[in-house]
C-alpha cells in the first residue's frame, strides 16, 4: 500500500508538470541553426504590386519653385500617414485610391492603369506624364496603406501600417511586441489574399528554414496568426487541473489512512 501511495503522489506531480510547463526548446527561435555554418540564404524577395483598393502616396517635386503650388495640387496635398506604427481606424490615409478598374486619376496628368504594377513602374509612368508640364520632375510613389495584421498570442495584436514595402515575418512580430510565452512557435500561420483566393502558409519558428521560405517577406494585407500553445491550454484549464490535483491529494490521504488502519 505504501508503494501505491507513493505512485499516486508521483503521478499527481507529473500531471501538474505536464499541464503547466512548456519545454525550453519550444520557446527558442531557430534552435537548429548549425554552429559550423551559420550563414543562411534568405528567401527571394519580390516587390509587391499594386492591388485594387490600394492607396498610393504620390508626390511630385520640380526644380522650378514657382510651380510648387501646382505640383502640390498634383500630389493631392498628400499627408504622410504611413509612418504611423499602428493604423488609425478613424482616418483614411490620403492619396490616390486604386479603383475597381485598377486605375487612378491625377489632375492634369490623366488616368493611369496601375493594378499589377510595382511602385517603380508607376513612378516611371507618372514621371513621363509629368514631364510634359514640368522640367525634370522628381516623382515618388509608395503605398499609403501597406498594412499587416498580427493576431493571436502576441503582446500587441493589431493592424499595423508600415512605411516600407520590404518587411518580413520577424519585423511584423517585432512590431506586435513579439510572441508571448504562451504562443506556439511551431505553428505560426500566414494568411495571404492572392487574386481573390486565400493562401495559408505555416511556419515553424523553432527552425531556421523559416528564413529560406519564399513567404518570409510579407505583402500588403497579410495576416499573421500565432496559435496558442500548450501553456495557454493549461492556463485555460486551470480549474480542471486544480480539481484533478485536489482529487489526487484526497485519494492519497485516503490511501494513507487505509494503510494505517
Amino acid at each position: 500500500m505504501k508503494h501505491r501511495t507513493k505512485i499516486i503522489i508521483l503521478l499527481s506531480y507529473i500531471l501538474l508538470g505536464l499541464n503547466a510547463c512548456v519545454a525550453r526548446k519550444d520557446l527558442v527561435y531557430f534552435d537548429n541553426i548549425p554552429a559550423n555554418d551559420p550563414t543562411i540564404k534568405l528567401g527571394d524577395y519580390t516587390e509587391p504590386v499594386v492591388q485594387l483598393d490600394d492607396i498610393l502616396h504620390i508626390t511630385i517635386q520640380t526644380i522650378d519653385g514657382g510651380l510648387a503650388m501646382v505640383s502640390d495640387q498634383l500630389s493631392g496635398g498628400v499627408v504622410d500617414h504611413a509612418t504611423a506604427a499602428t493604423t488609425n481606424h478613424n482616418s483614411v490615409p490620403a492619396g490616390y485610391l486604386v479603383d475597381k478598374a485598377g486605375k487612378i486619376t491625377m489632375p492634369m496628368l490623366g488616368t493611369f492603369e496601375v493594378a499589377g504594377l510595382t511602385t517603380l513602374e508607376v513612378r516611371e509612368m507618372v514621371t513621363k506624364a509629368a514631364s510634359k508640364y514640368f522640367k525634370e520632375p522628381t516623382v515618388q510613389v509608395r503605398f499609403a496603406n501597406f498594412k499587416i495584421t498580427v493576431l493571436g498570442e502576441v503582446a500587441r495584436p493589431s493592424t499595423y501600417t508600415v512605411p516600407s514595402e520590404r518587411i518580413n515575418l520577424l519585423d511584423a512580430l517585432g512590431m506586435a511586441g513579439d510572441m508571448t510565452i504562451l504562443g506556439d512557435r511551431k505553428n505560426v500561420l500566414l494568411i495571404r489574399d492572392n487574386s481573390g483566393e486565400k493562401q495559408f502558409i505555416r511556419f515553424n519558428l523553432n527552425e531556421y528554414e523559416t528564413f529560406t521560405s519564399p513567404y518570409f517577406y510579407l505583402k500588403q494585407n497579410d495576416v499573421i496568426y500565432v496559435e496558442p500553445g500548450r501553456g495557454r491550454v493549461a492556463a485555460n484549464n486551470a480549474g480542471t487541473v486544480q480539481f484533478i490535483s485536489i482529487a489526487l491529494s484526497a485519494l492519497s490521504v485516503i490511501t494513507l489512512v487505509i494503510t494505517r488502519l
